[in-house]
């Protein structure tokens, strides 16, 4: 399965929006450096979704504040 997620890095505190059936908006605290934020994210998705961190897995927008991730089911 695949989402899109639109990242807000900065922000005040984590939080995870779902905003459609497989759109998500994520704020992160960290700064967008060195794949930081990927990385939060995918934390922060594991916990969402309740699936382990290994399977969720970027497939597009490494540099992009929109990205898709693939989920193994």
């Amino acid at each position: 399965m695949k989402i899109k997620v639109k990242v807000k890095p900065n922000a005040k505190k984590n939080e995870v929006k779902k905003v459609e059936e497989r759109f998500y908006e994520i704020r992160v605290t960290v700064v967008p450096e060195k794949g930081k934020a990927n990385k939060k994210v995918i934390e922060l998705l594991s916990k969402e979704l309740k699936v382990p961190k290994s399977k969720i897995k970027l497939v597009k927008g490494e540099t992009s504040r929109e990205k898709i991730f693939e989920i193994e089911e």
